[in-house]
This record gives C-alpha cells, sequence and structure tokens, in this order.
C-alpha cells in the first residue's frame, strides 16, 4: 500500500502552503499530488492519501478542492488528523478547550471521537464515500483513537509505529508489520518497520519503509530490491510511507522547495520495479480481501495497552 500523507503544516512553507506542500507548485517547477497520482497510473497503482485539514484550517476551501481532485481521479482519499495546528477559535466555537494540545494525550473518548468525526465529515462531504481509514499525524495516538475510529464507523488504523513508540509519540504499539485487529474490531495496519540491532550501550532502534529513502539505509540505488532485502526478505506485506511533500527538498529556512526531477524519476523507478512484484491495493482493496479471508488478521490485541492516564503514562 503506497500511503501518502498528504499535509500543509505552518512551519514547512513561508506561504502559499497548500499550493507549496500538496501541490508541490513552486516558482522553478512542480512535484506534488499530481505528480505521485500520474506516476501511479502509469503503472496502475492507486494510492491511499491520507489528508489533513487541520493543520491547513485558515486554507479549507483549498484542501477541500485537494480532495475532490484527488477522488475524482480515482484516487483513496482517507483521513489525516494534526489537531495541535488547530486555532483557539476553532476549539471555542465548537465548546472545547484548547488542551491537550496532541492527539496522543487525549485521555477524553468524546473529544477523539469529536476530532475523527468532524474532519471525517469534511472529507466524506467531497467525496461522496464513507472514510475507511485513519493515521493520525506524527503516529501521535492512544487507545482514545481507536475507541474514535470505533465510535465513526471507520474500520482501519493505519496509526501502529515502533518507530513512534521510541520518539515518545505513541504509548504503544506492537512489534510487527502484519496486521491485526484491536480488541473492539477496529483492524491496525501496522507502519512497516525494521528493528536495527543496537550497538553496545545504545537502545534499540527502528527503521521505517519510506520514500525518499530513509537515513538508516545506505543502498544505492535506493530504489531498488535491496531496500525490499533489508525488510528480511521482501515482506508479503507492506505498507509506504510518503508526504505530499516527499518528491521536493528542503531548502536553507527549512522550507520546502523544488530544485529538479530527480526525486520525480526516482519515483517512477521505485513504482516500476515494485510493482513487479507487488500488488499495489487501497483501502477498499484491503477491506475486501480480508472479508474473502485473503488477508488476515495475525492477532487480536487488548486495547487497554494503549491506554494512557492523565500523567501520559500507559498503564500497567
Amino acid at each position: 500500500m503506497l500511503t501518502v500523507d498528504t499535509e500543509a503544516l505552518p512551519k514547512r512553507a513561508p506561504h502559499d502552503h497548500v499550493k507549496r506542500l500538496m501541490w508541490g507548485v513552486h516558482e522553478r517547477g512542480t512535484a506534488g499530488v499530481r505528480e505521485m497520482a500520474s506516476i501511479g497510473d502509469e503503472f496502475g497503482a492507486k494510492h491511499v492519501f491520507f489528508v489533513d485539514q487541520c493543520g491547513a484550517w485558515s486554507y479549507l476551501d483549498e484542501t477541500r478542492e485537494v480532495v475532490r481532485w484527488l477522488d475524482s481521479v480515482g484516487q483513496d482519499v482517507q483521513l489525516h488528523t494534526h489537531p495541535e495546528y488547530l486555532p483557539d477559535s476553532f476549539w471555542a466555537e465548537h465548546g472545547l478547550a484548547r488542551r491537550p494540545q496532541y492527539m496522543n494525550q487525549y485521555t477524553d473518548d468524546a473529544r477523539a471521537a469529536f476530532v475523527i468525526k468532524h474532519f471525517g465529515g469534511l472529507i466524506a462531504e467531497e467525496t461522496g464515500k464513507a472514510v475507511l481509514a485513519h493515521r493520525a499525524g506524527s503516529f501521535r495516538w492512544n487507545a482514545t483513537t481507536i475507541r474514535a475510529l470505533k465510535a465513526a464507523g471507520v474500520p482501519l488504523s493505519f496509526n501502529n509505529s515502533m518507530c513512534a513508540v521510541h520518539a515518545g509519540q505513541c504509548v504503544y504499539s506492537e512489534p510487527t508489520n502484519l496486521p491485526y485487529a484491536w480488541s473492539n474490531g477496529v483492524i491496525e495496519v501496522p507502519m512497516t518497520e525494521k528493528k536495527i540491532l543496537p550497538t553496545v550501550g545504545k537502545d534499540e532502534w527502528w527503521a521505517r519503509l519510506t520514500f525518499p529513502e530513509s537515513p538508516y539505509f545506505r543502498f544505492r540505488p535506493w530504489w531498488g530490491k535491496l531496500l525490499f532485502d533489508a525488510f528480511s526478505g521482501s515482506p508479503t506485506f507492506s505498507i509506504f510511507l510518503m508526504h505530499s511533500w516527499s518528491l521536493l527538498y528542503w531548502d536553507e529556512s527549512g522550507h520546502a522547495t523544488y530544485r529538479d526531477d530527480q526525486r520525480v524519476e526516482g519515483y517512477r523507478k521505485l513504482l516500476s520495479r515494485l510493482t513487479k512484484d507487488y500488488d499495489v491495493i487501497t483501502t477498499a482493496e484491503f477491506l475486501d480481501l480480508h472479508a474473502r479471508g485473503k488477508i488476515r488478521t495475525t492477532q487480536t490485541v487488548d486495547l487497554a495497552g494503549a491506554e494512557v492516564k492523565p500523567s501520559g503514562k500507559a498503564k500497567a
């Protein structure tokens, strides 16, 4: 599954955030969601675009246009949430406190359910389709997130990440790359990650299957089979992580910018090779394959493991 966190966060562009960070339109060239979708179509592969409308709240009409366009060309549009960027006026309008800021800090199920239902509803308004999947911004989630998905009728969570656990962004994840079921029935689709053996005296760390290449991989050409071999011999089920700005570069100010087409062409080469060995599927196809027993959940995991106390610590 080719997943793209489609977002326009404030610090990643000086202005025109949706234009620059989602559409990828810059003075010297363009490399954004249109180019990703087009390259995918060359190889019969659709992307799962997890669209965040929280971080670009002041550009809501522009993000609606992105959702409409992605849906119109047959891409899979699902929910991404960075509520920490919403202005105070948004929370006040809905009678909610500004804090806690991050979704992994939520202890109120109603607050989590509001975020999922409100922003999932914005996407459904444009696509005319029910939202099938959610990924929390920066993988900041906990048990309230999974219960909120159940309450909102969203069957798939794409939140499990050992990288996020070790970064302190979530309190719990299963060390697996295979789908499993939460005890409330929500299906978890983990990020594809590999545990890297630590050096003496250092903690373990994990590397994600990402585009562009993770800095943890030294292979050249990085888009070739060597990358998959690094994940213990081309796993049968994999989740690629990208962002709407993944075909761009970062300038000295930390802003995304178009430099050249090197990453565009690198992504084309990646999909050329990947689609020879993998069937690329959407969330709807995942659910169909699961219903027919072609994709099975490996286990059921008690949601209690992902609970947090008001202090932010995981329950024993």
